[in-house]
């Protein structure tokens, strides 16, 4: 394809052809490479003298993107915090109290930073990062010829977990960066997001599930001068399946699914589905991937309160592979379905997986002008959600009235439920509506005209309940899942 776009080029437009110094049609392309690149998610020790400290500590660590593992001494004994560090698959090791220490963390500081020294002493090749006042104790850790550089083995210095704005911020930048390789995907992926949202001056929120992690990022224009910051977040929970799956897990998949399944076969499922993800990708197998994939959205927003935007985004961007086992207006259902936030937003999807490769192009201004180029081809647009609160029950809500490209829709507002427009992509119209009572959308009132896009599904006017209410009963719950799915996933009752 390369060597056909080449000739191409170089048919049409000798000029640009020796400009960019093509390669004759025999030749090897000496051309620009864009890399990016997702790894297996490293496993984290957390240690602290406190549980609570061990807590702070964790989530700090969780939003960098670790798996993490953690072990305090109120609640277990030197053995247990040497057998953690010592365990198989762990690649670094974060111990750190508050800064000052807290009066019940001050008598045990010593004697944790000696447990640690003497495990990590079997592993010379963890990296271990101390924090805040544990610093102070950083001698008994500290290794012969230690010159505290970020290479294998080192001994790093680092911020409270209790410090910055939000509470951890530094820390967790100083662990993603310890994380992350140079051309890490999802690194990547926060940094195309920011930049995106420069140049289309809109608010954007990208969620990602991925095989081994998850990503959030909101971005609002301005916030692509930022290299990194308060605004993103990379989840090992958000993963598709995480590895080993216990009850929590296979419970939050069994509360989205719409087929009847025993908890103990799904999780033989979900262990076939991480062992080969494009498996099985059809049928059951996408309704599996679909209730998975709402399950890991909501895992991630429930990990990343700090990141939830004032309002409904301008535009939301769904990426991750999990995504194009199902139509365009099932993957804008599925998002709907978790993110019960009232407003309008256009829903997009990263068909190409281009976010990632345009991200590692380092100079801001180079990047900015490549997305600008690619605007209009680099998302796949889904369409538009209307999402309002606190519609009341009832046979007529209100009305609505779309007007774009020459043509008018009319339709009355159905409570509770879901109502499809045609709005094809690329097609910009203007939505009046007007509710019977005063409702939220974005802010209060009874009259709207707000402006939508179109895309593979249209226009969603959604007046279900925020957030979404279920019947107790499992087959009532899966039968009001699957309604919902089927009117807009042709065939997939079939």
């Amino acid at each position: 394809m390369i060597a056909r776009l080449f000739d191409v080029v170089r048919g049409t437009d000798p000029a640009l052809a020796s400009e960019l110094r093509l390669p004759d049609a025999d030749g090897d392309a000496e051309l620009p490479r864009l890399v990016a690149r997702t790894s297996a998610t490293p496993r984290l020790a957390v240690v602290a003298a406190t549980t609570r400290q061990r807590d702070l500590l964790t989530a700090a660590a969780d939003g960098a993107g670790w798996r993490t593992v953690g072990s305090s001494a109120d609640s277990v004994d030197q053995l247990g915090i040497t057998a953690l560090i010592l365990e198989r698959g762990i690649s670094a090791v974060l111990v750190g109290s508050g800064d000052p220490p807290w009066a019940d963390e001050r008598p045990r500081l010593a004697d944790l930073a000696r447990v640690v020294a003497a495990a990590v002493a079997r592993r010379p090749e963890l990296d271990v990062i101390v924090a805040g006042s544990m610093t102070d104790q950083a001698g008994l850790i500290q290794r012969p010829g230690e010159s505290g550089e970020a290479t294998r083995g080192a001994v790093l210095f680092g911020p409270a977990a209790g410090a910055g704005s939000p509470a951890g911020e530094p820390l967790r930048v100083l662990l993603e960066r310890l994380r992350a390789a140079p051309d890490d995907g999802r690194t990547a992926i926060v940094r195309a997001t920011r930049t995106l949202a420069d140049v289309l001056d809109r608010r954007i929120e990208t969620i990602e599930v991925g095989h081994d992690a998850g990503l959030r990022c909101v971005a609002r224009p301005g916030d692509a001068v930022a290299t990194e910051g308060p605004g993103s977040a990379i989840v090992a929970a958000g993963a598709l399946v995480p590895p080993d799956p216990d009850d929590e897990i296979v419970d939050g998949i069994l509360g989205w699914s719409t087929v009847a399944r025993d908890r103990h076969r799904l999780r033989d499922r979900l262990r076939d589905l991480r062992a080969v993800p494009w498996g099985d990708a059809d049928g059951d197998g996408a309704l599996l991937r679909m209730a998975a994939a709402r399950a890991a959205v909501g895992r991630i927003l429930a990990l990343t309160p700090a990141l939830e935007p004032a309002g409904a985004p301008d535009l939301v961007i769904a990426s991750g592979g999990v995504w194009a086992v199902a139509p365009g207006p099932a993957v804008t259902l599925a998002l709907a379905d978790v993110l019960r936030r009232p407003g309008v937003s256009q829903y997009a999807y990263d068909h190409a997986r281009l976010l990632g490769p345009l991200g590692t192009i380092e100079d801001e201004g180079e990047r900015r002008l490549m997305l600008r180029d690619l605007a209009d081809e680099l998302l796949l647009p889904l369409g538009s959600v209307v999402l309002a609160a606190g519609v009341r029950p009832g046979r007529d809500a209100g009305h609505l009235l779309v007007n774009g490209a020459g043509a008018t829709s009319e339709l009355d507002l159905m409570p509770g439920g879901l109502q499809l427009v045609d709005l094809p992509p690329g097609q910009v119209a203007t939505a009046a509506i007007r509710f019977r009572d005063p409702v939220t959308l974005g802010a209060r009132g009874r009259k709207f005209e707000v402006e939508v896009a179109g895309g593979l599904g249209g226009l969603l006017l959604d007046l279900r309940d925020v957030p979404l209410r279920f019947p107790e009963r499992g087959d009532r719950r899966r039968e009001l899942l699957a309604a919902w799915q089927s009117a807009l996933w042709t065939g997939i009752d079939e």
